[in-house]
């Protein structure tokens, strides 16, 4: 059994975790640079908490500038068994209408100026995303949602964009109609991918703002129309976080989906050829597999 510990990304509207005991922001250093912010720790009904604001306080990073491996990083080395990513999204359905949630299965990644692994050249590692989020998790999460009276939606496709711009009707429509995406956000990726390395269950909870620019009756995204419905998502996460640490509680056995095994095969570069300096950086994310010289 481990110690349980989630952690939580909040993204543009969730600052902060209501209730939290012992609540205060720490420093952690990482090797991948400095995170988005310093982290919240404390504890929620017995349960070890985590909480980082992945724009940072003040909403000082753009989604293509988020520090996501360092973010990653940061949170394993605290100890962070589960990740709940929360975050704003526009939305490809009728009925993901603004103001639902839904929990995302699967990702169509488009973004292309991040850094997308904590691997590379003189350690080479290939993970499996086939099923980039942890249903164990994500149903922990639904769960909780449901329970704080949140319109909730089970089961959907996040295609994350580069941004900061939002999308052109043209590509609403292909990512909508031919792709089959059903919500649209700028920040899951490479985040995803990224736990999936840090061998850390992931679930990535989209909270509708909008609905993108398909809508006929909508029109384009409107920012003040997403800011009205950010303020009420908000308090509708914070609600569902709080019935997180009940549902996961304070011990967990090894994910049933392997979610924390995801290395146990990946690394290909012999022992002899890992670059030591990428090793060492590599200590949190993946020692379990590399051990204390790679």
């Amino acid at each position: 059994m481990t110690q349980t510990m989630i952690g939580v990304i909040g993204g543009s509207g969730i600052y902060d975790i209501d209730g939290l005991e012992d609540a205060s922001w720490v420093d952690v250093a990482s090797p991948w640079g400095v995170p988005s912010d310093q982290i919240l720790t404390g504890s929620l009904h017995g349960v070890k908490m985590a909480f980082l604001p992945r724009h940072g306080r003040g909403h000082v990073h753009s989604p293509t500038t988020v520090p996501y491996r360092a973010n990653i990083d940061a949170l394993k080395r605290l100890g962070v068994t589960d990740v709940i990513s929360v975050s704003a999204c526009g939305s490809f359905r009728e009925e993901f209408a603004p103001g639902h949630f839904v929990v995302v299965d699967q990702f169509i990644d488009r973004t292309f100026a991040r850094e997308k692994s904590f691997f590379g050249a003189g350690c080479v590692a290939h993970v499996s995303v086939a099923h980039p989020t942890c249903p164990r998790l994500s149903d922990a999460c639904y769960d909780a949602a449901v329970e704080a009276g949140v319109t909730i939606h089970k089961g959907g496709t996040y295609l994350a964009m580069e941004g900061p711009q939002f999308s052109t009707l043209a590509e609403s429509r292909l990512y909508r109609e031919q792709w089959g995406a059903d919500v649209i956000g700028m920040t899951n990726m490479p985040e995803a991918k990224l736990a999936r390395e840090a061998e850390l269950c992931y679930a990535s909870i989209a909270m509708v703002t909008d609905y993108d620019s398909w809508h006929p009756d909508h029109g384009e995204v409107d920012v003040s129309d997403i800011i009205k419905t950010l303020m009420g998502n908000s308090e509708k996460g914070r609600g569902m976080v709080r019935g997180l640490p009940a549902r996961l509680g304070v011990t967990r056995a090894s994910c049933p989906h392997g979610c924390d095994r995801a290395l146990e095969y990946a690394v290909m570069t012999a022992p002899e050829k890992r670059d030591p300096a990428l090793v060492a950086k590599l200590d949190a994310v993946a020692g379990r597999v590399l051990g204390p010289r790679g």
